[in-house]
């Protein structure tokens, strides 16, 4: 298990980690989520010691990381890392060396990963001369060559075609059921089972999808009443409404609003076919995590 545990980074007057906790578990896929500058990419650099940070720690398996660790470890960052120049199949053999598998190996591994992604017939192409979508594939076998116990992807998808997308989902969801940790930034968000939410630093929301959805304040709501077009809502304010399409509308509600009365309202301006209640989606709770912080109400002091 990757345990990170109040991490704290500043770079002058910006504070990049504000005490960040979270946990991943092995064989799970850990959508980590936030906003652009929330830390994500800062604490990934923590775990592959290219951060030191002002305070906290990263665990695996419950022990301090240190370089052995690291070697079974596998990082896919944001900035890509790869040498231009280099044929692609050298460099994969390369980098499995480096994580301390023998030449044979790191050979064999590298074809079958470049076969896995679809480049079989690019190994002797230098890296340069492949699409960018292409250079991505390559650079997402680079972090899976040595078999790593821990996958970490900063923004694996970006500017992939669906095609790419759909390779490298697939590679994800086979390395998680290998028993895998994963732990990828991304808004790629139909592969997540496990989500951390961090905003300004902190880690505002996490834990499995279905425990957020439950805990969530607010819920959808999908209404249809016949010939009402949707007025029988007015004056109600504690929901918001999504989306109307002829009588029927979609709601956001809180909690606390009385399902029966709001059908009793319904059933008062016509006739209801439909109403359904389901709890909303992992992009709207991301959007309800990361809101602003209300600002603190100030007072006049005669």
């Amino acid at each position: 298990m990757l345990e990170i545990i109040d991490l704290t980074k500043r770079y002058g007057p910006v504070t990049a980690l504000d005490g960040a906790s979270f946990t991943a578990r092995p064989g799970r896929i850990v959508g980590f989520l936030g906003p652009n500058g929330a830390g994500k990419t800062t604490t990934m650099r923590v775990v592959f010691g290219l951060v030191v940070p002002d305070r906290g720690e990263v665990r695996w398996k419950g022990q301090p990381i240190d370089r052995d660790m690291r070697l079974h470890f596998g990082y896919m960052p944001e900035q890509r890392g790869l040498y231009p120049r280099m044929r692609v199949a050298e460099q994969l053999s390369y980098f499995g060396q480096q994580h301390g598998m023998s030449g044979k190996a790191a050979n064999a591994a590298a074809g079958q990963w470049l076969d896995r992604m679809g480049l079989g017939d690019r190994a002797k192409s230098k890296l340069e001369e492949l699409s960018h979508g292409n250079q991505q594939r390559v650079q997402l076998a680079t972090a899976l060559v040595h078999d790593p116990e821990l996958l970490v992807l900063d923004e694996p998808f970006s500017g992939l075609d669906p095609i790419g997308i759909a390779t490298m989902t697939d590679v994800v969801r086979e390395q998680a059921a290998k028993g895998a940790g994963v732990v990828f930034s991304s808004h790629q968000l139909d592969l997540v089972e496990d989500v951390v939410i961090i905003a300004r630093g902190r880690i505002v929301a996490a834990g499995a999808i279905e425990d957020l959805k439950a805990a969530s304040g607010r819920q959808h709501l999908e209404i249809e009443v016949a010939g009402a077009h949707g007025d029988w809502l007015d004056g109600h304010d504690q929901l918001q409404v999504l989306e109307r399409t002829g009588d029927k509308v979609k709601l956001l509600v809180d909690r606390a609003v009385d399902l029966t009365d709001l059908l009793a309202r319904a059933r008062a301006a016509g006739e209801v076919r439909t109403f359904s209640y389901e709890p909303p989606k992992l992009s709207e709770l991301f959007m309800e995590a990361v809101a602003p912080e209300p600002a603190p109400e100030t007072r006049e002091v005669a």
